[in-house]
């Protein structure tokens, strides 16, 4: 297994694609989206980028699509450095929620305090924190997005952000609830609007494969030598996207798949082999749970073939 990663890794993803890809037609694509569920059901990506510059990709790995929920680990990051941990987690909680990702039910029964930041209240109020101390939080976020990835191109569908925010009903239930539970500082209006752009980047495989590299290399940036974060920040946020980032699938998923990792219903899935690799698959069909189904078969046979999860 010594030379594995960089002898084989490119005939390995041929193997997983094929794999992942006789499980597409079992899942359904995102329709509560109507922008969404116009996006071909076949469509499978991969891109693993290593700490030591490699890089490995199959499929659409360059086509663009909506990142969704995955752009709640960049604000999250963005979040930590504009309000600090102190504040924020006294807001957020850090525990699995066990129910769907558009829950209202703990938010009520909890007072307003959201389990974890990857389900949509915890997400809500972290672009909150975002909002309430920045004039453009968009722009500041997209910032981020761009440096991480390396790709000052990316953009923000705007025709995404738009369809959200005309059938983003339950999330507004969402804020106006948090709002009434003293849990949100800045305006209803502008904390969802800024949430629902920030769903709406438009990224690649290669782009956020890229992008989480700092979150497999101690929060350093192995393209750039950016310092994007201290050792122990990466770690806690590596150890929530473990328990927290697939939703009330997240169990599933790491009995399958064993690795941090964070899904959005666009069909992405970024994950994170400490010290060694970063891995984003696209595939925009879903399980009941949310979580791409091809995306997260080949992550399962990934593992499997290489041996590397963090047990």
């Amino acid at each position: 297994m010594k030379n594995f990663e960089s002898a084989n890794l490119q005939s390995l993803l041929e193997e997983v694609a094929i794999g992942a890809r006789s499980v597409i037609g079992r899942g359904k694509v995102a329709d509560y989206i109507p922008a969404l569920a116009r996006i071909s059901p076949d469509k499978f990506g991969m891109v693993v980028c290593g700490v030591d510059g490699s890089e490995f990709a199959i499929g659409e790995a360059d086509e663009t699509f909506s990142i969704q929920s995955l752009s709640k680990v960049f604000a999250l990051i963005l979040a930590l450095e504009t309000v600090g941990p102190n504040t924020l987690w006294k807001r957020v909680g850090r525990e699995p929620s066990g129910s769907a990702f558009n829950s209202l039910v703990l938010l009520e029964s909890e007072r307003g305090l959201p389990r974890n930041p990857f389900i949509n209240a915890g997400a809500i109020v972290v672009t909150d924190s975002i909002t309430a101390h920045s004039v453009s939080p968009i722009l500041q976020l997209m910032g981020l997005v761009r440096r991480l990835a390396g790709n000052q191109k990316i953009y923000l569908d705007e025709n995404v952000a738009q369809s959200e925010a005309e059938h983003g009903h339950r999330n507004a239930a969402i804020a106006h609830l948090l709002k009434s539970q003293g849990n949100l500082e800045a305006v209803v209006e502008d904390v969802l609007a800024a949430y629902y752009r920030q769903c709406a980047i438009a990224m690649t495989c290669r782009d956020l494969a890229r992008s989480f590299l700092p979150l497999a290399n101690g929060g350093t940036h192995p393209l750039s030598g950016e310092k994007v974060m201290t050792p122990l920040r990466v770690k806690r946020i590596n150890s929530l996207l473990l328990t927290c980032g697939l939703y009330d699938g997240v169990g599933n998923f790491a009995f399958r798949v064993g690795i941090p990792a964070k899904s959005g219903v666009g069909g992405g899935i970024i994950g994170v082999i400490p010290g060694k690799y970063s891995i984003c698959v696209w595939s925009p069909e879903l399980d009941q749970t949310g979580n791409s189904l091809a995306g997260t078969r080949a992550l399962e046979l990934f593992s499997r073939k290489t041996r590397l999860s963090i047990f």
